[in-house]
């Protein structure tokens, strides 16, 4: 045993030396073993263990030749292979060459080329995606049943929606249209329909000829009686034999009609071509009770004899020329033309623009929101331009104009007549629809939202700076959305430069994202406007070798063109629009 101990004390060394001297340690390893044994006959056990422990040695002798132990050379690195990027292809016309300059070209040539209807967000009731089952649509997804199809307007909600054609007619989906059959489906036809606002269980239609049409948003409720009534009741009307009902106000002067319509949950307004505003219920679940009519006193008790629908003019706004309406879910504004801005409704998240209080939760009568209190101090003059609203929130786009002071010399003052565009909020912000990074439960008052104020760019048509307004803002349950009145291009054609492009106007989004409804593909609510990225996500850009780049989606704006691949379609005037509904988008083309 002391052999063998001492031998495999000694094995390191025999295992560094043996791949160099084999066979001289075989010849060592049968010595040293004849002569710790002192003759054959106790050669035997040792002397076969040594043999079998010289020839794993040998033959491990071979692996250690390919894998030594221990070495003084620093390893080798790995050699380095270099991949050239290929070259790109060559534009072969004017056209290539522009989509390889220019995501936001390629973006306004796919609208005109591809015309339809993308939707995301919420798709529990199957409205972003018909021929989906999945519960959320993260990212824009093209309906294919508009494909190649303008649309006069769209309208959405989380278990519905409704569009009009380009022809005027209203087509329907959604399991709270039918669960049986979602997919889209036409149902009121022949009254060449303009726009469409959706209640909680109705649709109110505006016809070009200014008829108003209220009819059941579910398709079991949308047959009757084939007898004619009054528009006090249902009745069938050839040739789209649905049933509707009228929503004629009454006292219309000579040539006066509805030009437009806003609707709430439960209410709707009605805007004549006089600046007259009416207002009627729009739901059969439930009479507008928090002031949303406008008509003080009004409840369904206190109704007057008639049709519960039938509108009623809104007295306290006659004298003043009403230019536009909104509605919130239970909540009403009106714009006088010259820029003063009449609030009533509920007001329990401070929606109506001034402090909420637990004595006065609502207001039935319109009241005028002093824009000057806000503006107080700045030397300018504010006159509010447009309005929004959904939800528990309200909106406001103001032109600020910079006037001189009693005590200003205006010749002296290089900025008198400077106009600066601003955008106002209020209401709830716990989802960030607010807009101004901020989450609060309720306001106080409005609040500026500073992303989208006092914007500023170069118009070369003018040779001047200018202010960028809003051209418009489309509010959700929860979310919102504002398209920018920035300097659009849509002249590039085979008689100007190939490295001239074209390009739309901006479009942001904030708010609740609980449904993906904002589009950014996560789910986080966001309380400042972001950009998202192109409709087509990105599959454009990579095709022309932008894989890795970043882009923002543009909203193509309205121009003549001819539709279709290459421009070889029928002749149209064509503009993408945004819709933000309740939980669900839509960016549609409009003619």
């Amino acid at each position: 045993m002391t052999a063998y101990r001492s031998l495999l004390r000694q094995a390191p060394l025999v295992w560094r030396s043996v791949q160099q001297r084999p066979v001289n340690l075989a010849l060592q390893c049968s010595r040293y073993a004849s002569s710790s044994s002192g003759g054959r006959e106790k050669r035997g056990g040792f002397g076969r263990f040594a043999g079998g422990l010289l020839v794993a040695l040998i033959a491990g002798g071979a692996v250690l030749t390919y894998y030594p132990t221990t070495t003084n050379e620093p390893p080798k690195n790995r050699e380095a292979v270099i991949e050239y990027e290929k070259p790109r292809p060559l534009p072969e016309t004017k056209e290539d060459s522009r989509d390889l300059i220019s995501s936001q070209h390629l973006q306004v040539k796919k609208s005109w080329e591809h015309p339809g209807v993308y939707c995301w967000g919420s798709n529990s009731g199957r409205v972003a995606a018909p021929d989906s089952t999945d519960t959320v649509v993260k990212t824009p997804r093209r309906i294919a049943y508009f494909d190649g199809q303008l649309v006069r307007d769209v309208k959405l909600d989380k278990e519905f929606g409704a569009a009009i054609t380009e022809r005027g007619d209203l087509v329907q989906w959604g399991t709270g249209f039918s669960k049986e059959n979602p997919t889209p489906t036409p149902t009121l036809k022949g009254k060449d329909l303009v726009r469409i606002e959706i209640s909680r269980d109705r649709i109110i239609a505006l016809g070009k000829d200014g008829s108003v049409y209220s009819l059941p948003v579910a398709q079991s409720d949308q047959g009757g009686s084939t007898q004619s009534t009054s528009s006090s009741r249902s009745f069938w009307s050839n040739p789209s034999k649905i049933n509707y009902r009228r929503l004629k106000p009454n006292g219309l002067g000579w040539g006066e009609s509805v030009t437009n319509i806003a609707s709430g949950l439960e209410h709707v307004l009605l805007l004549t071509s006089r600046g007259r505003v009416f207002s009627a219920a729009s739901s059969t679940s439930g009479f507008p009770s928090k002031g949303q009519l406008g008509i003080p006193g009004l409840t369904w008790t206190a109704r007057p004899q008639g049709p519960y629908d039938q509108p009623h003019e809104i007295l306290t706004l006659k004298g003043f020329k009403i230019s536009q309406i909104a509605a919130g879910d239970y909540h009403s504004l009106a714009l006088e033309q010259d820029g003063r801005v009449f609030v009533f409704g509920d007001n329990s998240s401070g929606q109506l623009g001034f402090e909420v209080e637990k004595e006065i939760p609502f207001v039935d009568g319109p009241i005028p929101l002093p824009f000057s209190k806000m503006y107080r101090g700045t030397h300018e003059k504010p006159c509010v331009t447009s309005i929004a609203a959904g939800g528990a929130n309200s909106f406001f786009t103001v032109d600020a104009t910079r006037i001189a002071m009693p005590n200003e010399d205006p010749s002296g003052t290089r900025d008198v007549g400077r106009v600066t565009s601003d955008v106002w909020a209020c209401g709830s912000g716990i989802w960030g629809s607010l807009g101004n990074g901020k989450w609060t439960h309720v306001s106080l008052g409005p609040s500026k939202i500073k992303a989208l104020s006092s914007l500023r760019e170069y118009d070369e048509k003018t040779n001047s700076v200018v202010p960028i307004r809003l051209a418009y803002m489309s509010v959700g349950s929860t979310h919102a959305s504002a398209v920018m009145k920035n300097v659009t291009r849509v002249g590039a054609s085979d008689k100007t430069s190939d490295q001239d492009t074209n390009w739309g106007a901006d479009v942001v989004w904030w708010g609740g994202n609980e449904y993906y409804q904002l589009g950014t593909g996560r789910r986080n609510n966001i309380a400042t406007p972001s950009y998202i990225g192109p409709l087509d996500g990105g599959e454009g850009d990579a095709e022309k070798g932008r894989k890795d780049e970043t882009h923002r989606l543009q909203i193509a704006p309205k121009t003549t063109v001819r539709l279709g691949e290459g421009g070889k379609g029928r002749k149209a005037t064509v503009e993408q629009r945004v819709e933000c509904g309740r939980f669900v988008t839509a960016v549609y083309s409009a003619p």
